[in-house]
């Protein structure tokens, strides 16, 4: 009898991880270019799932970025070509890569130092959720100060400002507080109007998304396990890629116009229903 039900659910425990899979796609994708925090959703869905905590969970969320990593590469390749050309003929080339690796810089080195840290302390929904609604509520302050942008290219910032936005997104580490959100913030608060914040932020996820997922893989290599779970991963990767590609393609024009209203409350009520969840449910 257990051998007949286990072949009469198989199909349908395949079908439901595929949407699992398709769902977490999807909110990477969406999630990762936004001042919202992609890592905060996925561990958020990942503990409604009871996915993230066996090898193959871990492997999944690892390998799902690299999707939303190479719609970024996609849609900027033109552009990465003719700076690795001109940086080393034209001087505003040469310094727009040393201002973004000034600004990966701190990361890198936070990262490697404080990795065990982190994902031993700090991977925690509840923290998560706190993040969320602190970082809301920093948007909505962004919004209404009355903040004079001095700076209107991204390629254009003096070189101590890109090392310091890159300070600012080390707080990023804390799962829920975004990495968008923190270096967005940061150039603006450093005199970037709101496109050219929003525009570096997606120059310096490059170095540090990359980096930080080969960094994942190398420290994750020996949990790595896909299994016969190929099929999910793959759908996982596509959803991320198609929907990373859309929120890269359409933010920049988003934030000229808007406010950061909508992703700052989206932000708290996320927060505030992930901790009325753990505590009453």
């Amino acid at each position: 009898m257990e051998s007949i039900r286990a072949a009469m659910l198989g199909p349908a425990a395949a079908n439901i991880d595929l949407i699992k899979a398709a769902v977490l796609g999807i909110v990477e994708g969406l999630t990762e270019y936004l001042p919202v925090s992609s890592t905060g959703h996925l561990l958020l869905l990942e503990h409604v799932f009871g996915w993230g905590d066996d090898d193959f969970g871990k492997s999944f969320a690892i390998l799902i970025q690299l999707g939303a990593i190479l719609a970024l590469l996609t849609i900027y390749f033109g552009r990465i070509w003719a700076l690795t050309k001109e940086m080393f003929t034209q001087w505003a080339a040469a310094r727009f890569v040393i201002g973004v690796l000034l600004a990966f810089l701190p990361a890198a080195i936070v990262g490697a130092l404080a990795y065990h840290v982190i994902k031993s302390y700090l991977f925690d929904v509840r923290i998560v959720c706190i993040s969320l609604i602190v970082g809301g509520f920093v948007l909505l302050w962004i919004d209404r100060l009355n903040l004079k942008a001095r700076y209107h290219e991204a390629t254009g910032f003096p070189l101590p400002m890109y090392l310091g936005i890159g300070l600012i997104q080390c707080i990023s580490m804390v799962p829920g507080v975004s990495r968008a959100g923190a270096t967005i913030v940061g150039a603006m608060l450093f005199g970037a109007d709101r496109r050219s914040a929003a525009e570096f932020s997606f120059w310096l996820a490059m170095p540090t998304m990359v980096g930080a997922f080969a960094y994942e893989i190398y420290k994750s290599r020996g949990e790595l396990a896909l299994g016969g779970n190929v099929a999910v991963t793959a759908v996982g990767f596509a959803f991320s890629f198609i929907f990373g590609w859309i929120v890269v393609k359409t933010f920049l024009g988003y934030v000229q116009r808007h406010s950061f209203a909508l992703f700052a409350w989206w932000r708290i009520l996320l927060g505030a229903g992930g901790l009325t969840a753990l505590y009453i449910v």
